[in-house]
């Protein structure tokens, strides 16, 4: 059954306050949500219209005549007609749904519920923390930002949060470890997991962006490859970066790897050790004086990321040269390229004209990836000692 042209159908407006809940909701959600509005002009079928398929019409009056007998949230505004031929007729003109709870109930069972959920969260944290809260903007603002999240935690999670927010709000500067903190159901993974909402609600609450907890330690893995640079003589060292920089060591060449069996494949060698890079994290590298001192050589994978980390360790570290990461040796390992799962699409202003080659050529291959670990390591080992 076809309706007349224009007519606006109970499920069409069901439609679109869906639409509007999965759009506002988390505003609405900072704010209260009594000022939302939705008003649709249902457009009635004219005479002639109506004429044309009197059942369709009947049906549509029918079905919106139900949806206003039904739920008293919903205000249909009904218009008199005198026609000539089919006589005096009451139809509907306009459908006005006023607060977000009458838009997401009519918009179904679910969207009701999810929103319900959304709100009384949000209310909870507003009057759990309204007196603490630096600003009642940056709390709604957070909550905005937050409320699908909010939306989302299971019970026991979102009590969680109350308590970690409160607590970390009373204890500014407590320099604990987040295995410290005497919230039940709190741990490290617990914190991961949900770090994003709880530093914005903390801020919001509190005015301060800092957790005021220990973070973990910087760590760094190092091979000291001469026997003479081993502290305590100590060739594999995993320690924090601030350790690491206090050491009174002077190698004349420090190569970085971002693969650990490459590390460990190096063999012993006068005035050199190996770092592990921790890809893009390999610019605090830049924090320990004795790698500044020496020559320090790069090998990635030949990837963009791997260019893309190469630039950020030059950033920290004033020279950096790059190894195995040439057009010549890409080409020579061509079967054994595989794609590269999300690709750096930066551009990086410190690359020599030969590393930037490399780079346009893996990008126009379609964003491909040589693994460091592919290469035979005869081979990378004599271009290494080379080096």
């Amino acid at each position: 059954m076809a309706l007349p042209r224009g007519m606006v159908t109970v499920a069409e407006v069901r439609a679109r306050a869906l639409k509007r809940v999965a759009a506002d909701q988390r505003g609405w959600a900072a704010v209260g949500g009594e000022g939302a509005v939705l008003e649709i002009v249902l457009h009635p079928p004219t005479e002639r219209a109506a004429l044309d398929d009197q059942s369709a019409a009947i049906a549509w009056v029918r079905a919106w005549q139900a949806a206003d007998a039904a739920d008293s949230t919903v205000e249909v505004t009904w218009g008199g007609r005198q026609w000539s031929r089919l006589g005096a007729q009451s139809v509907p003109e306009r459908c006005v749904l006023r607060g977000a709870d009458a838009i997401a109930a009519f918009a179904g069972a679910a969207p009701g519920r999810e929103w319900r959920l959304m709100r009384d969260r949000a209310v909870h944290l507003r009057d759990a923390f309204a007196e603490q809260a630096s600003s009642a903007d940056a709390l709604a603002a957070a909550i905005r930002t937050h409320g699908r999240t909010l939306q989302l935690l299971a019970e026991a999670d979102f009590t969680t949060l109350l308590l970690v927010v409160a607590w970390l709000a009373e204890h500014p500067a407590s320099g604990w470890r987040i295995r410290q903190l005497p919230i039940r159901g709190i741990d490290t993974k617990w914190l991961e997991r949900h770090r994003p909402v709880v530093e914005s609600l903390h801020a919001a609450v509190s005015g301060r962006v800092s957790l005021g907890l220990q973070g973990a330690p910087n760590l760094v893995r190092v091979r000291f490859l001469d026997p003479a640079l081993r502290p305590g003589g100590l060739c594999d060292v995993i320690a924090p970066v601030e350790e690491l920089a206090t050491l009174d060591v002077s190698p004349s060449v420090v190569f970085v790897f971002e693969n650990l069996e490459t590390m460990f494949a190096m063999p012993d060698l006068p005035g050199a050790v190996v770092v592990h890079g921790g890809g893009y994290a390999a610019p605090r590298l830049g924090a320990i004086p004795w790698i500044q001192t020496g020559r320090v050589v790069y090998w990635g994978d030949l990837d963009s990321d791997g260019f893309a980390i190469l630039h950020a360790l030059r950033s920290s570290c004033a020279d950096v040269t790059s190894v195995l990461m040439d057009e010549e040796t890409l080409l020579a390992y061509r079967d054994l390229w595989v794609p590269e799962p999300k690709a750096a699409a930066g551009t990086y202003s410190t690359l020599t004209a030969g590393e930037q080659q490399t780079l346009d050529r893996i990008r126009s291959e379609g964003n491909i990836r040589l693994e460091q670990e592919r290469i035979a390591w005869e081979f990378a080992l004599s271009r290494l000692l080379l080096a």
